[in-house]
């Protein structure tokens, strides 16, 4: 094999550092400056009318909020492989976080942590993270059928229910067999050796983070002057996420996938669609690009060696 000199690999780390946090930036600035949806005009028009200091500290606090409650969850189930301080989860998951932003489905998150842990651990890191967000999604899938339910779309709620029985029946029938020594058996098996709490403080956790984000987008179209019931406007707003999770996409282009999606729901309910793009860009930036920006700290700060020092 050949042997590549230390300060070449030093060099090589600080530039792969700078091609992942000059991406994420990149990919950022691209959509809020090129995005001919977003009226800025009309924007500062809205903010100065509605304009309240605690207005804008409260809905920071929910982006706070929910991030706080995704490193807590990682926190919570890192406790399998060691635990890990509130400090080095916020590092971990803002870092990766960073890492993930331009691929697709964020699955660069999976590897950004698994830098963290001895390469022994690799697979048990990306495993516990897929728990992680996979708690999620269900959430996501639940409250969002909910909303189907609740606004009257019977036959999507049919749909999901016939292809959730068929994919439940699928896998009994298939749960033995191997692909790369692989099983459904064998994955049931490993989320079971999980102790019980930790899959309760799992879903505690993703429930709290769910109610604060699904909320966050609520209170924003309050502040834009969006007169609707409560029900009917979060119902909907579980429903966005719901069908715009399923679909296959880039975190930097997240906004960009919701705010379709809300677009045509939020058109039926008779929202100004600059409104609804707006919003989905707001919760963008407040819930991926702040988080990424404090993440390109970890990035830049990341050493090599980290993993191995402190396990």
């Amino acid at each position: 094999m050949i042997s590549i000199p230390h300060k070449a690999k030093q060099f090589l780390v600080l530039l792969i550092k700078l091609l992942i946090v000059g991406g994420a930036f990149y990919f950022i600035y691209n959509q809020l400056a090129n995005n001919d949806k977003l009226d800025w005009q009309k924007f500062l028009v809205l903010f100065r009318k509605n304009q309240s200091v605690l207005g804008i500290g409260f809905i920071l606090l929910l982006s706070v909020l929910n991030r706080y409650f995704e490193i807590l969850k990682w926190q919570n189930l890192a406790k399998v492989i060691h635990g890990i301080s509130l400090g080095e989860a916020t590092k971990q998951v803002l870092a990766a976080l960073t890492a993930g932003i331009f691929t697709p489905n964020g699955v660069g998150e999976y590897a950004g942590k698994a830098l963290y842990y001895p390469k022994s651990e690799a697979k048990n890191v990306v495993f516990l993270n897929l728990i992680c967000n996979g708690i999620q999604m269900i959430l996501t899938v639940i409250f969002g059928t909910i909303g189907l339910l609740f606004l009257g779309y019977w036959k999507w709620v049919l749909t999901i229910i016939v292809v959730s029985f068929i994919l439940l029946l699928a896998s009994f029938f298939l749960k033995s067999i191997k692909i790369k020594g692989y099983s459904i058996e064998k994955l049931i098996q490993k989320i079971n050796e999980i102790p019980k709490p930790i899959h309760r403080k799992n879903i505690v956790l993703g429930i709290l983070r769910y109610l604060v984000f699904s909320h966050q987008y609520y209170f924003l179209f309050l502040a834009f002057d969006v007169d609707l019931p409560y029900w009917t406007l979060i119902s909907t707003i579980a429903v966005v996420y719901f069908l715009a999770s399923s679909l296959p996409t880039f975190q930097f282009l997240d906004f960009a996938v919701k705010g379709s999606v809300a677009v045509y729901f939020f058109g039926v309910l008779h929202v100004n669609e600059w409104i609804v793009i707006f919003i989905s860009t707001l919760m963008w930036f407040l819930n991926v690009v702040l988080p990424v920006v404090w993440g390109s700290y970890y990035v830049l700060n990341f050493k090599t060696s980290h993993a191995i020092q402190n396990k």
